[in-house]
């Protein structure tokens, strides 16, 4: 009964990990922001979560790509990211990420600094700046 006791604590703790990240938090804002823009490539999703210049460079990227239509027979690439470095404060932090992009003929990397900074009491995006 121990080890099923134990089984069911672990089978809670990874349910509970995975319903979602903290949207009032500056790291939780930051990786949806990446989930949205970077893997779904959702730029309305990714726009509500922005202000500021990031708000800008959202808006300029759905300008830009109108008309092109991104739909489930979309052929998206599969991306993959980790959190490489974090500078936390009360009001702005920033997050560094490497992401790896891959396609059906080829991979790469591309490195993801993205800002938040506190709006009221909700976290935002304010800048996001992407280098290989």
């Amino acid at each position: 009964t121990s080890a099923l006791i134990c089984a069911a604590l672990i089978f809670a703790v990874l349910l509970a990990n995975g319903c979602g990240r903290d949207l009032n938090s500056a790291q939780g804002v930051a990786e949806e922001f990446v989930d949205q823009h970077y893997v779904a490539i959702d730029l309305p999703k990714a726009k509500a979560l922005a202000v500021s210049v990031a708000l800008h460079k959202i808006d300029e990227e759905i300008r830009l790509t109108s008309g092109q239509k991104i739909d489930a027979s979309t052929q998206k690439p599969r991306v993959h990211y980790r959190l490489m470095e974090k500078t936390e404060g009360e009001q702005r932090s920033t997050f560094l990420y490497e992401g790896t992009i891959q396609s059906e003929d080829s991979s790469f990397t591309r490195q993801w600094l993205i800002t938040a900074r506190k709006e009221g009491n909700q976290w935002r995006v304010s800048n996001f700046t992407e280098s290989d």
